[in-house]
């Protein structure tokens, strides 16, 4: 439910935005927690790399080790890092969140490479009719994909999973992969405590598959690339969803086989590449009002590069985003015409965003799974918020300072429940507010 008031438990808010001397606008939403300062301080002493990435990228190759034949793929990688380390204002902290990035893409790679090079029947397993939320980011596909996970007969990868998707593992390696997903989330929740209010994770609950897609929009959020959303705009993607089919299929493999569910907000603007690897998928498609989609993620993407990025440039999240965002949103618009009715599933915010009790047995129906007593009993657990987080509040200042504030450039089509023909609409900007919301 929308609330449109001040905060008072968000004290930061008070303060207006910094405006930096070339006259963006800049974050000042909180001041830096102590333990990233000292994390900055700490690797300061092999900042100094960053100047040097080829050679740093050389040696992550070494210890990840590379697949035959997956040139291209690590080339890429070697790419991505190169234009990473020319980020304006990267922190070394920042730097070190890169290498992580690239490391742990070519890490798995190798594995999942490796695990179908001595098991070749796991490109054999079936993932059949998966469901996939698609949308903006900021439309309840976190909520959508968490209600369709209390199902038994639903497989949605757990965190820890695609962070490092392996066959099933014995007791021990399976605590250390938790143990190191944990980490992951504990270390979020250290550097950026805010962000928890936004995205609460769990190295044990369903995440999205944008941990497993090898070139998602992840970088972006981290820092700003110019070169690498270049790329990333020309790239055919529908590689990276037959690999993305091919983590799966670990994951699925010597275990009981159960629908998969799939989530990210990128999948949105390559539905045409996903629909070729996975032509049986239902997607459903999650809709809510871009205006505040852009303020709210915005507001995420604040909190999540403060923890590489200093100053945080407002008006640079803003043009960035609002870009992704629209071409995504024209993307799939071109592509839903394709999508057989069957196999479209428009889920208004209002049916989980709001009232999840009501709005999950329609979302069952509408996907073709039976709702039960056992999943209505888990329901509440699933959507609850979780303990020691707030409210998540925000003020859309990067879509103010857009020159085109006047009105909003993402397009969509205005749902009632069910499908219906898309209407082309844009939305007029709001007025200065604050907002406490998801």
């Amino acid at each position: 439910m929308e609330v449109f008031r001040p905060s008072p438990s968000d004290r930061s808010a008070n303060f207006p935005p910094a405006q930096a001397s070339s006259g963006r606008t800049v974050s000042r939403v909180s001041s830096t927690p102590l333990a990233l300062t000292l994390a900055d301080l700490a690797l300061r002493p092999a900042f100094g790399s960053r100047r040097n990435p080829g050679r740093i990228f050389d040696r992550i190759v070494v210890e990840t080790g590379e697949a035959p034949g997956d040139r291209e793929f690590v080339d890429d990688f070697r790419a991505l890092l190169g234009w990473w380390a020319k980020a304006e204002h990267l922190t070394p902290v920042g730097w070190q969140a890169a290498q992580g990035h690239v490391r742990r893409h070519l890490a798995n790679r190798a594995r999942v490479r490796r695990l179908i090079a001595e098991h070749p029947e796991i490109e054999r397993e079936p993932i059949e009719r998966p469901v996939v939320v698609v949308g903006l980011p900021r439309t309840a596909t976190t909520v959508t994909h968490a209600v369709l996970s209390v199902s038994e007969a639903h497989r949605s990868p757990l965190l820890w999973e695609p962070l490092a998707p392996d066959l099933e593992l014995p007791p021990r390696q399976r605590r250390r992969a938790i143990s190191a997903g944990r980490r992951m989330v504990r270390g979020t929740d250290l550097f950026a405590p805010r962000f928890r209010d936004i995205h609460a994770m769990a190295a044990e609950g369903p995440e999205e598959c944008t941990f497993a897609l090898p070139h998602a929009l992840t970088p972006f959020s981290l820092a700003r690339i110019p070169a690498y959303r270049e790329w990333h705009c020309a790239r055919d993607f529908t590689a990276d969803y037959r690999y993305l089919k091919q983590v799966y299929q670990v994951l699925q493999y010597g275990r009981p086989r159960r629908r998969g569910m799939l989530k990210s907000p990128m999948h949105l603007e390559n539905l045409d590449a996903l629909r070729t690897v996975f032509p049986d998928a239902t997607i459903v498609w999650c809709h809510r009002d871009p205006v505040t989609v852009m303020a709210s993620l915005c507001s995420l993407i604040e909190h999540r590069m403060a923890v590489s990025t200093r100053p945080v440039d407002l008006t640079g999240i803003g043009a960035t985003w609002l870009g992704l965002l629209s071409r995504a949103m024209t993307r799939g618009l071109a592509a839903r015409a394709a999508i057989p009715a069957q196999q479209l599933v428009d889920a208004p915010y209002a049916w989980l965003g709001s009232d999840p009790a009501t709005g999950a047995p329609k979302l069952f129906a509408a996907v073709g799974t039976r709702w039960t007593e056992a999943d209505a009993a888990r329901l509440p657990a699933a959507v609850a918020r979780p303990k020691g987080t707030r409210r998540h509040t925000y003020d859309p200042v990067p879509l103010r300072a857009d020159p085109r504030r006047g009105r909003i450039g993402l397009r969509g089509p205005r749902r009632t429940a069910g499908r219906s023909r898309p209407r082309l609409t844009a939305w007029p900007a709001p007025a200065p507010r604050r907002v406490s919301c998801c």
